[in-house]
């Protein structure tokens, strides 16, 4: 079967096109117009983008962004994308789900053909405006937490369950009596963020610096962490 003739071209890189769209342009000719006025009456296409509303389910989608999460900027537009475990099945329905939500579209979920990895995907415009998030790379950015997570233990208790669900990992191992909850991250800041939280919340979290960690030793502040933060808990 050949190859479609438009294949590698834009409107703007094809010659043939690219007349076209010109001489429209210059006629005055829109011949989407009807086809937007139609999406944007039926809601599927979106004009105006308000602000996220500030609550717990934002607060987690900041955490898990932070954690797991691609944000680029393109000329027209901006993508978000979370990764996931293929395994991990629970995860990729919260935050699918959880994206949807926020931005009032369904993201597009579907497994890479390099890796066990599912990629929670996003295309719109000023994403990273209101969630307030920066752009990737972000490994040696400055993150801070918002204000407004700051002033309200449950927007805390969910930040970090975000952050938790992308980057963290406990393991219990009772012939030795030894229970761990970690939070990892090359990230310093990110690192004395939820060091800083997670002593707000009552917890005793120590850093680990062989495998850039956060984490708790306690025996029952690893059950209570894990149960207040509902890690894993689908």
């Amino acid at each position: 079967m050949p190859s479609n003739w438009s294949k590698g071209f834009t409107k703007n890189t094809h010659p043939s096109v690219r007349k076209i769209s010109e001489t429209m342009k210059l006629s005055g000719v829109d011949n989407f117009a009807k086809w937007r006025e139609k999406m944007r009456a039926s809601g599927k296409l979106i004009s105006k983008y308000p602000k996220l509303k500030k609550d717990g389910d934002l607060a987690e989608l900041i955490g898990v962004v932070l954690g797991d999460g691609h944000l680029s900027k393109f000329p027209r537009t901006e993508e978000l994308t979370i990764f996931s475990n293929a395994n991990n099945p629970s995860f990729v329905k919260r935050y699918a789900r959880l994206m949807q939500k926020m931005f009032r579209k369904k993201p597009y979920v579907a497994k890479v053909t390099w890796g066990n990895c599912i990629r929670i995907r996003i295309y719109q415009k000023n994403i990273q405006k209101r969630l307030g998030v920066p752009f990737s790379p972000r490994a040696e950015k400055k993150i801070k937490v918002p204000r407004w997570i700051l002033g309200n233990k449950q927007y805390i208790v969910r930040y970090l369950r975000g952050l938790y669900e992308a980057e963290g990992s406990h393991c219990i191992h009772l012939p030795t009596s030894t229970f761990k909850f970690f939070f990892s991250n090359k990230n310093e800041t990110m690192l004395r963020n939820v060091f800083r939280l997670m002593k707000k919340l009552g917890f005793h979290p120590h850093r680990s610096e062989s495998n850039h960690a956060i984490q708790i030793s306690r025996k029952s502040e690893v059950e209570k962490a894990i149960k207040l933060l509902r890690f894993r808990y689908y």
